[in-house]
């Protein structure tokens, strides 16, 4: 994402509510690099030292403790909230009545009775929520997405989303009565990028949540299995206690000839497949006493690299480059506040489903 000709419009105002982790990490970066595309002009926190570091960079940004007297001004077009899942929907509720666009952090809520709620204000503010699915724009995702039209694998009959990580968290994302534990900070993503790989909506659902590495009393390993009414199943699993050297492939589409794989974030994968110019013989099953010899057969077996097709615009900087389309031009965005809500109605089955979510 570069600064260049492309913006004739001017930045978009942003303000930020919720200076944490989140914030710095995955946002602000964005806003420092890309003055073109984005302008802080308010942020708040109720920490003073927070605070000084917008300043610091955005001399003339307004600073606030309460984001009900941030959200009383009205130079600005984005507000970007990342502020603690618990209070997700009543700043997303807030923004949303003063009219601006706003930019939530995922998981939109956690419940769908809350979800529900938020889904009434943004009809009323004319869609301008947008729920941040960073994995939605990853090069992974969109490559798995490819190749599950890739005919070299045969019929797809399983598909796995993995995430892992070893991580001893103890902050508020590990503690249960602040919104914390895996199926909110890790699995909408997942459950959404399943969902959009499936070629058609699940209808059965078997869930197991633990604490791994997590010292908090959250589970920090989530794992659903997904079954539609066709041929092909997902099993979606984030694992925040498994050290690096044994970490799998992010995506993996298991066909009756062969398997795709790609490794995290990455736009080139790797396909193991039967040669596609092989035919099996001809050969029927047979009730009488079998042959002592084996059943296994010969065949040719390919490798081959795949890569995301070219012009396919992937990562953060696809993302931001959305939302300051639709802010800026009306431009739609690529998914609609519809598939945040079911990402929150599997997320909230999670934690219903399993003796450890309660």
């Amino acid at each position: 994402m570069t600064d260049n000709h492309d913006y004739q419009r001017p930045p978009v105002r942003v303000a930020l509510i919720g200076l944490g982790r989140s914030m710095f990490e995955e946002h602000y970066p964005v806003f420092k690099a890309h003055p073109a595309m984005f302008k802080v002009v308010a942020a708040c926190d109720l920490l003073k030292e927070r605070r000084d570091i917008v300043a610091a960079d955005f001399p003339d940004c307004k600073m606030f403790r309460r984001y009900t007297d941030l959200l009383d001004e009205r130079d600005i077009d984005l507000v970007d909230i990342a502020t603690g899942s618990v209070d997700h929907v009543k700043h997303a509720l807030a923004s949303l009545r003063k009219g601006f666009w706003t930019l939530l952090e995922s998981p939109m809520a956690l419940t769908f009775e809350d979800a529900q709620v938020l889904r009434g204000a943004v009809v009323k503010a004319k869609n301008r929520l947008i729920v941040m699915h960073r994995g939605l724009f990853e090069a992974d995702f969109l490559l798995a997405k490819q190749e599950m039209a890739d005919q070299r694998l045969g019929e797809i009959y399983q598909i796995t989303v993995r995430k892992e990580d070893y991580v001893r968290r103890d902050d508020w994302q590990a503690i249960k009565r602040l919104g914390g534990g895996a199926a909110y900070y890790a699995m909408p993503d997942m459950m959404l990028q399943a969902l959009k790989l499936l070629p058609m909506a699940p209808i059965q659902m078997w869930s197991d949540l633990k604490r791994v590495a997590s010292l908090g009393d959250a589970e920090d390993y989530a794992r659903v299995s997904l079954k539609t009414r066709g041929h092909v199943s997902a099993d979606i699993e984030y694992n925040g206690g498994v050290i690096e050297p044994l970490r799998g492939p992010s995506f993996e589409l298991r066909g009756t000839r062969g398997t795709f794989t790609v490794r995290p974030g990455e736009p080139k994968g790797r396909i193991t497949v039967i040669d596609p110019s092989f035919e099996f013989p001809r050969r029927r099953s047979s009730v009488r006493t079998p042959d002592m010899k084996d059943l296994h057969e010969e065949f040719p077996v390919i490798e081959a690299e795949v890569e995301l097709q070219k012009g396919v615009f992937y990562g953060p900087s696809a993302f931001w480059k959305r939302v300051y389309s639709a802010v800026r031009t009306a431009e739609p965005f690529p998914f609609a506040i519809e598939d945040s809500i079911e990402a929150v109605k599997f997320s909230q089955l999670m934690k219903k489903t399993s003796p450890f979510g309660k």
